[in-house]
């Protein structure tokens, strides 16, 4: 498997934040819709320029990130 960027983040693109890779989109945009109801295949509509598999991959790795994490309601 070919390891690749996901995620960029530079001060003078998109404000600051962190965007998927080769686009403009902010990942936390995704966060947004997926908590707010939408689905994945809804996302990738309205940001074409985000592949799938990109999608995916951030969401693996936020995933991961978060195993063994407690998290207080």
């Amino acid at each position: 498997m070919t390891r690749r960027t996901l995620m960029t983040r530079s001060r003078d693109r998109a404000w600051g934040a962190t965007v998927f890779a080769g686009t403009r989109v902010p990942v936390e945009i995704l966060f947004e819709y997926l908590e707010a109801g939408e689905t994945l295949d809804e996302f990738l509509r309205q940001f074409p320029t985000v592949g799938r598999e990109q999608a995916l991959a951030v969401l693996e790795s936020a995933k991961r990130a978060t195993v063994g994490e407690t998290v207080l309601a």
